[in-house]
């Protein structure tokens, strides 16, 4: 996949791993960026084009595709915590708002822009995942299902979209310094090394990126007794 010339769309891109995923394309020399997030306003940068999308709503999904006919690199990065829903109390609310946004936002946004990556050549669709795809998580058990909801959906994705030569690739980190992890000490790898990992893999065809040592120990725990 070539990254020059290419023009890709982010969803969530006006702060940490999405941010970093459209300034990396525009300097690898992407000809546009799509800032696909809720409130335009909030994109600074002025080397990307907005679009307002929130992948919870149908029609600004719909509209969003029409927008940006020209895409051929579709990113999915655009994610909640859902970290208010506890293990064996409280509200459903917070974990329901993650399933909705990181799974279902995900398959909306790649249901719309399949057909648009098709007619432009095959393209390719990126989807943020987490090593927490793959680990059971207690502490926060909406974020880790939604995400490994997600998972299997990437690997639906490849097999339905290969015939028209879009490459799915599933991006997997822990701990990124963002937001979205702010809640704990653990060590952190940049959004900007996420960003340039998955392009380099874009770049080489590759369908899945590990991006630090403690997601590749998780994915490799896999083969071992679940007693682990």
């Amino acid at each position: 996949m070539e990254i020059k010339g290419s023009i890709a769309l982010v969803t969530g891109a006006n702060r940490g791993i999405g941010r970093a995923f459209a300034r990396a394309l525009i300097d690898r020399g992407a000809a546009k960026v799509y800032a696909a997030v809720r409130d335009p306003e909030t994109v600074s940068d002025q080397d990307l084009t907005t679009v307002r999308l929130d992948v919870t709503q149908p029609a600004e999904v719909a509209a969003a595709a029409a927008a940006a006919q020209d895409v051929t690199i579709v990113i999915n990065n655009a994610a909640v915590g859902g970290f208010d829903t506890k293990l064996l109390t409280g509200s459903f609310d917070s974990a329901r708002e993650a399933m909705d946004v990181n799974y279902f936002g995900t398959w909306a946004v790649s249901r719309a822009f399949a057909p648009v990556l098709a007619r432009n050549g095959g393209g390719a669709l990126v989807n943020m995942l987490s090593a927490a795809s793959w680990a059971a998580r207690p502490e926060y058990p909406g974020y880790a299902a939604s995400k490994a909801a997600q998972w299997s959906l990437t690997g639906a994705l490849r097999q339905a979209l290969r015939d028209q030569g879009t490459l799915v690739v599933g991006v997997h980190a822990s701990f990124v310094e963002t937001d979205l992890s702010s809640f704990t000490d653990a060590p952190k790898i940049s959004a900007a090394d996420v960003a340039e990992q998955t392009l380099e893999a874009l770049e080489n065809d590759r369908v899945e990126v590990l991006a630090d040592e403690r997601t590749r120990q998780v994915k490799q725990a896999l083969s071992q007794p679940p007693e682990g």
